[in-house]
């Protein structure tokens, strides 16, 4: 763990000096990343990317300030695009995998279907999948789109370094009252999970931090210091999933996974541009909106690209959501379907 933890930081900060996008998880996720495909032993234990999950919830509901309240009817037309979206991208998905790298269609659905990697994995293996293709090919989307998008804004001019916004305040500039309702939030995960609610170790204090700012009871916000401890956290996670697995096989994988996330980026960029025309919502926080990456990932680079955090967490937890509930069964009323049409 402190190898891991200590690689990633070492990744973070040579990435921070340069001014990169997404410093901090980029420079932790391609350092532990190497070094776990070079065969170095590492390990980011589940409980305490639990808890940097939850403090990046906490920092996320803290965007979601009592103005957001009067645009949450301008989100109608982007959350209605992005349940749109998702069937396209799913459809078009399966479609390349069959056809391309020709997996089984349980493999091939649960590997295209834009959601969570553990819930894909997990659903996916119930259904006959294969949990390997499944797991690295979804790792390898998320680590894709993060390294993407962040250069890809740069490029095109969306983002600046040099406005980049601040990752939080000083630990000393915090009061004491905003320590302890922050804190608070972290109950949010406890409730959240009784609750069944998807992602929960992020999305539970994420709503309670949203209902504590939105009331007005703080405008207080995690420090810095601990957003960038847990986007190193997140990034030597990612980069840890990796380990043992062969170059030859994440080089075959990997030019699967390249074209399937070539192929979902085209449609999110489409979507994001067609949504925008009719909102005026920005094509930068449109595009992280509907993004295949992972919540806590996508969040992540929109807190560091100073882009609509309320916006882009909003829409996530719904595509989470969306897909966690309805992604098996429209797999199951597929299968059916397609077994019927053989028998004719």
């Amino acid at each position: 763990m402190a190898l891991a933890l200590g690689i990633g930081a070492a990744g973070g900060a040579l990435f921070n000096l340069f001014h990169l996008p997404l410093a901090w998880l980029i420079g932790a996720m391609l350092f532990t990343t190497a070094a776990a495909m070079a065969g170095v032993r590492l390990h980011v234990p589940k409980p305490l990317r639990g808890v940097m999950v939850m403090i990046l919830g906490i920092m996320l509901g803290s965007g979601f300030t009592p103005a957001i309240l009067g645009r949450l009817g301008e989100w109608t037309v982007s959350l209605s695009g992005l349940a749109a979206y998702l069937v396209v991208a799913t459809v078009l998905g399966v479609l390349y995998l069959r056809r391309t790298a020709r997996l089984d269609p349980a493999t091939s659905y649960f590997t295209a279907t834009p959601g969570g990697l553990n819930e894909m994995v997990m659903v996916g293996t119930r259904m006959g999948g294969d949990t390997r293709t499944m797991a690295l090919a979804h790792a390898l989307r998320v680590m894709l789109v993060v390294i993407v998008i962040p250069f890809a804004f740069q490029a095109l001019g969306l983002y600046d370094p040099a406005k980049r916004g601040t990752l939080g305040p000083a630990l000393s500039a915090l009061d004491p009252v905003d320590v302890a309702l922050l804190a608070l939030c972290a109950l949010g995960y406890p409730v959240a999970r009784l609750l069944r609610i998807p992602a929960a170790q992020i999305v539970g204090p994420m709503l309670l931090s949203a209902a504590i700012h939105l009331a007005g009871l703080t405008e207080g916000r995690p420090p810095g210091l601990l957003v960038a401890a847990a986007q190193v956290v997140i990034g030597a996670a990612l980069g840890c999933r990796f380990l043992g697995l062969k170059i030859s096989r994440v080089g075959r994988d990997g030019l699967t996974a390249l074209g399937l996330t070539g192929l979902m980026l085209l449609v999110t960029t489409a979507a994001a541009w067609a949504v925008d025309a009719a909102t005026g919502l920005g094509i930068a926080a449109l595009i992280l909106a509907f993004a295949p990456g992972g919540l806590a990932e996508m969040t992540l680079v929109a807190l560091a690209l100073n882009i609509d955090v309320a916006l882009v967490a909003t829409h996530h937890m719904v595509r989470i959501i969306l897909i966690v509930t309805l992604a098996p069964a429209a797999y199951l009323a597929w299968r059916k379907w397609a077994a019927v049409a053989e028998r004719r």
